[in-house]
């Protein structure tokens, strides 16, 4: 998912990804559930990518409605086709960057899972947030925290530093929003608002097969994916997959972990 960042210098696939991102569904569900929603809510769904958790959303607000935002055209594209209105007539997809959310008291809650990690000062998103939410309104984020898939991507690093790889990867520095409980805490009442819980939740990734696991690589690596000509990239995985599993095996019934961690924040906006 894409609230901002990524689509200034690469393109999602929305296709690939809406096939290989079962790991976020399964989050964002969970995360639907500490909603809590009473069915006549507007919410606002922040890097809402290929629409599949909107749509889901909009299943638990019959009285109500979910308008999800992403700076991907292409998700965008993907998210009104798949979810049309003739079919969820509750649901409404925007390309809006994350950054820059132009609402005033719209909402009485905003969501986001999996998204606000690729954008790495979050002051105006958390900005946006307070003026988009109606007072009293609440806000429930989960993203990368603070140590996330830190092994998988320390991987990458050794790999692209590599004699057959390092031509392609000259100058390359791309720096995810992975945040610690205190900071965000911190920043949230900056933004004005009261914090309900703020904390960093390990998770096991586990993906049954290689072409699992090529395919988490190939949709969400592409800070890297983008600097490979297409002829590589297969090559370049296949390596990454080699070494991560060289140095962090599966286990004894094949399944191939990656250490996750996700900051999870709560809070309200005052009366």
């Amino acid at each position: 998912m894409s609230p901002s960042d990524p689509s200034e210098t690469f393109t999602w696939n929305p296709a690939d990804y809406h096939k290989s991102s079962g790991a976020q569904q399964q989050w964002a569900k969970e995360l639907i559930a500490k909603l809590g929603l009473r069915g006549n809510e507007r919410v606002l769904d922040i890097g809402c990518g290929d629409g599949k958790v909107t749509a889901e959303i909009s299943r638990n607000l019959p009285g109500g409605n979910v308008t999800g935002v992403d700076s991907s055209p292409e998700m965008i594209r993907f998210a009104c086709n798949h979810f049309p209105r003739s079919e969820y007539p509750n649901l409404s997809f925007i390309q809006l960057d994350a950054r820059a959310l132009p609402f005033s008291e719209e909402f009485d809650v905003v969501f986001s899972n999996a998204a606000l990690h690729w954008i790495t000062d979050h002051k105006p998103v958390l900005a946006g947030i307070a003026r988009g939410l109606r007072p009293e309104g609440k806000l429930l984020i989960q993203m990368g925290g603070k140590g996330n898939a830190e092994q998988a991507l320390g991987v990458g690093d050794i790999i692209q530093k590599r004699p057959e790889w390092v031509q392609f990867f000259h100058g390359f520095a791309f720096h995810y929003g992975f945040f610690d409980r205190t900071e965000y805490r911190r920043w949230l009442i900056e933004s004005g608002f009261e914090p309900l819980r703020v904390e960093l939740i390990p998770k096991d990734m586990t993906y049954t097969s290689r072409q699992d696991f090529a395919a988490w690589i190939r949709t969400t690596w592409l800070p890297r994916m983008s600097r490979l000509p297409e002829s590589r990239r297969s090559g370049y995985i296949e390596a990454v997959m080699d070494e991560y599993l060289k140095k962090y095996p599966a286990d004894s019934d094949g399944m191939i972990h990656i250490r996750m961690v996700r900051l999870e924040a709560e809070a309200k906006k005052p009366a």
